[in-house]
């Protein structure tokens, strides 16, 4: 993935994360989850992107 993508891809996951924040009403505790969870999801993202989970693929649990 080119850089140019990945930075608008965080730029439009940013603004819609901004948009549902600021515009639906929702009390603050789901908000909080809510902007968690995305941040969460966005830097496993990243680091699946870069390889950094390669290494756990060698990794077997079992037989």
């Amino acid at each position: 993935m080119p850089l140019i993508q990945l930075v608008l891809t965080l730029i439009v996951v940013g603004v819609l994360l901004w948009l549902v924040n600021h515009f639906i009403p929702m009390q603050s505790s789901i908000k909080s989850i809510l902007n968690g969870v995305v941040v969460i999801v966005v830097v496993l993202w990243i680091a699946n992107l870069f390889g950094l989970f390669a290494p756990l693929s060698r990794l077997h649990v079992g037989r």
